[in-house]
């Protein structure tokens, strides 16, 4: 094994001018285990590298728990710890500074005396915002910056932006047939496959809350659930201000937190919260409720109303659009995309084309 290892190190040596670059990258893949287990809080990888041999690595894994740093220190094995002082310390994120839900991740690389970090991005964060590296430094560690900073700053773009402008990073995603339609009026239309459907799923399970209008609920009945990917359910929210959604509607069945913008209903429920509302509700007051209650993520999954609302008051981050390969022939229109949008990604699953659009 530790041939294969010594291989592996001197192939990606001459593959890649940094091998800085090889180890956060593994960090970053690290980090994606915990989308969706730890927002409001940034996803973190760490690894512990010795000599070329990696010794422990970690990741933050639900919001709450240890940092990724803590749990890369204690994977290492009881034969490799006194390896630790002499290692390398990979992060995505500039480890943290301050007490929180754990003590700072600062004090334990100063604790065991590791010599050297290298950290992708800084934390935003102002109870952070570079005096865990000025600290560090200040102690005599070598600490290195800017590693692969673009993808680590992409991977936690939602986090970024939820510090900076204290709102949740909006995601709107539709789908629509190829002649550009979301479905036909008052009839539930299937768009796209039953791949994408799980991969819409595993999109709900990895952000906080999901939003979808009045008229969608009627039409298509949705339980805004993640049952096909199996991850952790998102806040589901509606606008119900004409208690126009009966009992027998599955965004009423108490089955996942729910925020209800309308009158209250009769009943027992234990994680549905009728939001009082006379008039239509403030897309600024919207956001800004769900960023008091630590949701850092929305995506919205409304009908075409919900869907030109945000689009029109630019309170929106990335835009998820899915094209089925067959055609309406009519219906209810698609909104039209915005100018000046830059493509991140496009992919196919099955016969469905997927592609991701970022606000310039």
């Amino acid at each position: 094994m530790a041939v294969l290892w010594a291989v592996f190190y001197l192939v990606c040596k001459k593959l890649f001018k940094n091998m800085h670059e090889v180890y956060m990258r593994r960090c970053l893949d690290l980090a994606l285990l915990g989308a969706g287990h730890v927002s409001p809080n940034p996803m973190v990888g760490a690894l512990l590298v010795c000599e070329g041999r990696i010794i422990g690595e970690g990741w933050h894994q639900r919001w709450g728990g240890p940092h990724a740093e803590v749990n890369c220190v204690r994977s290492v094995k009881q034969e490799d710890r006194h390896l630790i002082p002499l290692s390398t310390l990979y992060c995505t994120l500039e480890p943290c500074f301050h007490f929180g839900k754990t003590p700072p991740c600062v004090d334990l690389i100063l604790k065991e005396g590791i010599s050297k970090v290298v950290i992708a991005n800084e934390d935003p964060n102002p109870k952070v915002a570079g005096q865990s590296v000025q600290k560090m430094r200040a102690a005599g560690i070598v600490v290195e910056t800017g590693v692969l900073a673009q993808e680590a700053a992409f991977l936690n773009r939602a986090f970024f932006h939820s510090i900076r402008f204290k709102k949740p990073y909006v995601v709107l995603k539709w789908a629509q047939s190829a002649d550009g339609f979301l479905g036909r009026q008052g009839e539930r239309t299937a768009i796209s496959g039953p791949w994408t459907q799980r991969l819409v799923h595993r999109w709900r399970s990895e952000l906080d809350a999901i939003l979808t209008g009045t008229q969608t609920v009627l039409t298509d009945n949705p339980k805004l659930d993640a049952r096909l990917y199996g991850g952790k359910n998102p806040l589901r929210i509606t606008f119900d201000i004409e208690k126009k959604i009966s009992a027998e509607y599955n965004i009423l069945d108490d089955s996942a937190p729910t925020w209800i913008f309308g009158p209250m209903r009769e009943g027992s429920f234990q994680q549905t919260e009728f939001i009082p509302s006379d008039s239509p509700v403030s897309l600024e007051g919207l956001l800004n409720r769900l960023y008091e209650n630590n949701r850092a993520t929305l995506l919205v999954e409304g009908g075409a109303q919900v869907l030109t609302t945000f689009l029109d008051s630019g309170l929106w981050n990335e835009i998820r659009l899915i094209e089925g390969s067959g055609s309406l022939g009519g219906g209810v229109k698609a909104p039209t995309l915005p100018e000046g949008l830059v493509l991140h990604e496009q992919f196919q699953v099955d016969q469905d084309n997927i592609r991701i659009f970022l606000k310039r």
